[in-house]
């Protein structure tokens, strides 16, 4: 069974907080099968309601008069008793119900039931929603299955990814023949990718062909999403970019390049078929800045990024079998550097680094370009990614490292190569990305004195 880590933060969730949780995420990531575990594993009643397979749920939040008619509804529709105090309501694709997010308020205020929801695609359709309750609603986002995860899954143990971790901590070379396991075991990630049921169809059957179908199957889905959420008029433009993904990232600079969808392309009118992608969770945008300063969203430049996959196999299989097969045998004619960029896009988003749903790189006709530039324990830290034997050859790195103007102190390239620092750069093998982590605002207190009294003859 594939172990997510999201369902730990489901668990603890569930069990110390009152409000409801929404789940979101792309589709096929596997949001409905960690919330049904995880709510099982925690209540005695499980009850789930899926409006895309009971279409006649929707009519029941549409028309309920208040919170009693709607619990005396779902229970109608469920044929389940609604026991107070350990019965969990999961609400699942509500993107097909937006009325429950606004229901969402009153059933956690009149009832004593706990609720969870989900859903895809709800970074487009919530905008719609007439009142999302602020204050009852805690949201999780779910991606594929990250680097570890996906290590994890294929039979690597834990033991062995800490004593990785002691490495990465420590800045000590790993064991030459583990190094090498765990770079093959990162070129089989780049096939497979993190989708839950790929990742399942690969260990069940070890069949790269049942893998792309699987992987084609999910393409197709979300196509299909296109099609039925989108607005008329943005259906052919959104497609026309997601289809345009791997070319791009193939190219040689790899920013998406708006005339190559038509000549008289204009980025004003695409980009809402971008933000369409980036919300729908299908895409992951990667934005320019103007300097590698901190804060980096104040440098954003919204017309200049890349555009990577959400997931690394669901890009592999668009490229085809082919490539799929020379990544297999580490054939060294393959362009791995847009293979290696989308595995960490993928991964720092599914980290957390992402800023205000934003990841950036830098590029200066002057300077050159850095493929990533994130903020990670409180400093600006531009990241290289090289995937040949010239990784240490890096003119754009060391040209940002000596401009005074940017006070860059530290920088990573991640590469195929061992753990080693010259000056301020660190060498990672690109595995050792599943460590990186974000700062994160711990517990503080801050206090606010009054003023202190003031003598009247100081007031006059």
């Amino acid at each position: 069974m594939i172990e997510r880590s999201i369902e730990q933060q489901i668990r603890q969730f569930l069990l110390t907080d009152k409000r409801a949780l929404l789940v979101t995420g792309p589709r096929q990531v596997g949001k409905t099968f960690s919330i049904r575990k995880v709510g099982k594993e925690c209540f005695k009643n499980f009850v789930e309601i899926n409006f895309i397979e009971q279409p006649q749920a929707v009519d029941i939040f549409k028309n309920s008069t208040d919170a009693d008619d709607l619990i005396l509804r779902i229970s109608a529709l469920t044929r389940k008793k609604l026991s107070i105090g350990d019965t969990l309501l999961f609400l699942d694709e509500v993107q097909e119900c937006l009325d429950v997010v606004t229901a969402i308020k009153f059933l956690i205020d009149k009832t004593c039931f706990r609720f969870i929801l989900s859903g895809s695609l709800l970074g487009v359709e919530l905008k719609d929603v007439r009142s999302v309750p602020v204050g009852y609603i805690h949201e999780l986002e779910m991606h594929p299955l990250d680097m570890k995860e996906f290590f994890l899954a294929i039979g690597i143990s834990d033991d062995i990814l800490n004593n990785l971790k002691q490495r990465y901590d420590k800045l000590e070379p790993v064991d030459e023949y583990l190094h090498k396991r765990m770079i093959e075991a990162v070129r089989l990630y780049s096939i497979i990718g993190g989708m839950p049921a790929v990742v399942q169809q690969y260990l069940n059957t070890n069949n790269l062909r049942d893998v792309s179908n699987q992987q084609l199957s999910i393409i197709r889905a979300y196509k299909r999403d296109i099609s039925k959420y989108a607005s008329l008029d943005k259906k052919l433009h959104i497609e026309e970019v997601y289809d345009l993904i791997p070319a791009e990232l193939n190219a040689k600079n790899k920013r998406f390049i708006i005339k190559d969808i038509h000549d008289t392309a204009r980025f004003s009118k695409f980009e809402d078929s971008f933000v369409w992608l980036k919300e729908a969770g299908v895409a992951i945008p990667v934005y320019n800045v103007e300097e590698p300063k901190m804060p980096l969203l104040l440098n954003k430049q919204r017309n200049l990024f890349k555009l990577f996959a959400n997931d690394i196999g669901l890009l592999t299989s668009m490229y085809g079998p082919a490539l799929q097969l020379k990544l297999l045998a580490n054939d060294v004619n393959v362009n791995y550097g847009a293979i290696y960029e989308n595995i960490v896009a993928q991964e720092l988003t599914a980290h957390g680094f992402s800023n205000n749903n934003s990841l950036f790189y830098f590029n200066s006709k002057k300077q050159g370009e850095l493929d990533f530039v994130v903020e990670m324990d409180g400093e600006i830290i531009p990241i290289e990614v090289k995937s040949g034997k010239d990784y240490a050859r890096h003119n754009a790195l060391a040209n940002v490292i000596m401009n005074e103007n940017y006070d860059i102190n530290r920088a990573i390239v991640l590469c195929q190569d061992n753990i080693s620092i010259k000056g301020v750069v660190t060498y990672l093998p690109i595995y050792m990305l599943m460590f990186f982590e974000p700062i994160q605002m711990e517990s503080t207190i801050v206090h606010f004195d009054a003023f202190p009294t003031i003598p009247e003859n100081n007031l006059t």
